[in-house]
């Protein structure tokens, strides 16, 4: 019996990366957007992460009529009121590049002392079937938006997020120390559950 598919609803490269890693083992055959040939765009048109994670993979699952993984993620500085949050992956403008998004972030804390710049990392994940039923998981993770960059591994926001606990920025993590702490690697525990889940409902 051939294992079941699980999609996972990402066309960011290292996200997936990070997305194979974290899923290893379960009994499932991961694939993507690009192998199953889908390259519709579902845009981003919720208020918050909750709402884009479940559009995504609501969308992608009856698109490709397979269990669709779909997930938002972002940056909540408590300086800026929240700021980017959902709009985390468009701070700096729909085409811009990470550096573009830190460069921005940076300058709207210029003048914040260290003390005043505590935020947190927040991944939501949605597991949709083609039939619509979702499910929604949820992971954080609190840190320190440094004054400059720092760090070669990760994407996004990782350079400028400080872990005191660990004395680094994210970007200085390897994959494994990072998956360990970080809101996607929470996130993606939970999920693991509701996915070790749906297949024992699926046994029955």
């Amino acid at each position: 019996m051939s294992m079941p598919k699980l999609l996972l609803a990402t066309k960011n490269q290292a996200k997936a990366q990070e997305y194979l890693l974290l899923l290893q083992g379960l009994p499932f055959e991961l694939t993507n957007l690009a192998e199953q040939g889908i390259d519709t765009v579902v845009n981003e048109t919720g208020e918050t992460l909750e709402q884009n994670a479940t559009l995504k993979a609501q969308a992608y699952a009856s698109l490709s009529d397979m269990l669709a993984m779909a997930d938002d993620s972002g940056l909540e500085v408590d300086a800026l009121g929240g700021e980017p949050g959902a709009l985390s992956a468009r701070y700096a403008g729909a085409n811009a590049s990470d550096e573009d998004r830190i460069e921005r972030l940076l300058k709207r804390l210029e003048g914040i002392p260290w003390e005043g710049r505590n935020a947190r990392f927040r991944c939501v994940i949605a597991i949709a079937s083609p039939g619509g039923k979702v499910e929604v998981c949820h992971g954080e993770c609190q840190g320190i938006i440094t004054f400059n960059a720092k760090g070669e591994n990760g994407f996004g926001y990782d350079p400028v997020f400080y872990l005191p606990e660990q004395g680094k920025t994210m970007a200085e993590l390897s994959m494994e120390e990072k998956n360990k702490i970080s809101h996607r690697g929470l996130a993606t525990r939970r999920a693991r559950q509701v996915l070790e889940r749906h297949i024992a409902q699926q046994k029955e």
